[in-house]
């Protein structure tokens, strides 16, 4: 049996049109061969996703783009449609839910673009996160459940994104929270361990809750790359898809047998991508960049159930990111966010194009994006100028053929 979730029904209206929301269905099937695949409205739907988080030249993580008057979805979405975009992942609902059902609306209306939505769980917020402490979980749980309630009714959101990567605090090298009970533990990796079932606990719980209030859309876990998903697997019994940020270079490697060892769920890319700057030869090379990212989709795509293989297990993916943020390298100093940043901020050897680079520094955090900010302001916003891997994206994702899944 499949899992079904039936989205909004009956009164909901759409500030364009006003009229009754019909009904939609979201279901996750398990196929004859073993995978599983997502059905909107009962047609096989592969997410061809995309992070969003349109940050303008000039600011940084204080900005809310939903709040903003010039709406850059509206240029965006139009051009995410001609690439055959048709979801964009959202890190974070913001704290105006009235302009965040706007833009859902918008995208989905306009576009036919579906939301993925995220939360952090307030692993970025201060004072830090801390999962043993029951005021700060239910302040949180407060939190997400009045997002749900009143985002619920949106046809165009897709499912729920709990966690971005929450696994990497369980080290305690960053994020760091604990308990008396956790630190009585000395085996560094039992206490890492201790914090996994904390956090999964509460994100288990925090699922089950967000289904009595939106039975109609799947829940997936956030995690970091495949780390203590067999602690996940046995606690996370209301989660129905696993959304995993994963950085490999051009391949995913065993990513995908590993997962159905070890937590048997869908599979959901929430991020993956390669910067568009050469640390090395020090420069922007957007024909790297094009060729690791279609080279990333297509075993993306050679893993989900359209593509035929036993056992598919991808429902899809969201490339990191829509467009390059000026202010990532240097986040707490603002003058530095009008300078788009050539400095690497951490090594990774899969990306073995520029490792070469003095201390392998070679992952520049400013030039993810498949789509370039220029400092001419157009219509309020920075113009944009697709690069080499946005018009490849478009070419490759429009030969994606669906054909029998039985």
């Amino acid at each position: 049996m499949g899992t079904i979730f039936c989205l909004v029904v009956t009164n909901a209206f759409t500030r364009a049109s006003r009229e009754t929301v019909s009904l939609a269905k979201v279901e996750i099937k398990p196929t004859k061969k073993g995978g599983y695949l997502l059905y909107v409205d009962k047609k096989p739907f592969l997410i061809k996703g995309v992070g969003y988080s349109p940050t303008p030249i000039g600011k940084g993580y204080t900005y809310d783009f939903f709040s903003d008057p010039n709406k850059p979805w509206l240029i965006d979405g139009k051009l995410m449609k001609e690439a055959g975009i048709n979801c964009v992942r959202i890190y974070s609902p913001g704290k105006d839910l009235e302009k965040v059902k706007e833009f859902i609306e918008d995208m989905y209306e306009k576009y036919g673009i579906y939301t993925l939505m995220s939360d952090w769980l307030e692993s970025e917020s201060y004072p830090p996160a801390n999962y043993t402490d029951q005021a700060f979980k239910d302040k949180t749980k407060k939190r997400i459940l009045e997002v749900v309630e009143n985002l619920k009714d949106e046809k165009g959101l897709l499912l729920w994104v709990l966690g971005n990567e929450n696994n990497y605090t369980f080290s305690g090298n960053i994020g760091f929270w604990t308990s008396e009970e956790i630190e009585k533990t000395k085996d560094p990796r039992q206490k890492q361990i201790k914090k996994a079932e904390v956090y999964y606990r509460f994100v288990n719980d925090l699922a089950k809750e967000i289904k009595k209030i939106d039975p109609s859309r799947p829940i997936a876990l956030g995690n970091g790359e495949d780390g203590f998903l067999k602690v996940a697997s046995g606690i996370c019994k209301n989660i129905d898809v696993l959304a995993i940020n994963i950085y490999r270079g051009k391949k995913f490697g065993n990513l995908f047998n590993n997962i159905r060892n070890s937590f048997d769920k869908p599979i959901l890319l929430s991020e993956f991508g390669c910067d568009s700057y050469n640390a090395h030869k020090d420069f922007e090379d957007q024909e790297v960049q094009s060729e690791f990212l279609i080279s990333q989709w297509k075993d993306l795509y050679k893993n989900t159930a359209f593509s035929g293989k036993k056992n598919g297990n991808v429902l899809g993916g969201a490339i990191f990111e829509w467009s390059d943020e000026w202010w990532k390298h240097n986040e707490s100093y603002e003058d530095a966010w009008t300078i788009h940043n050539s400095e690497a901020g951490w090594s990774h050897g899969a990306y073995f194009y520029d490792i070469r680079v003095t201390d392998g520094l070679n992952m520049n955090e400013e030039w993810f994006g498949i789509v370039s900010l220029s400092e001419e302001i157009d219509a309020g916003l920075n113009k944009r100028l697709p690069k080499k891997s946005y018009h490849a994206l478009a070419e490759y994702l429009a030969t994606l053929k669906f054909g029998s899944l039985k």
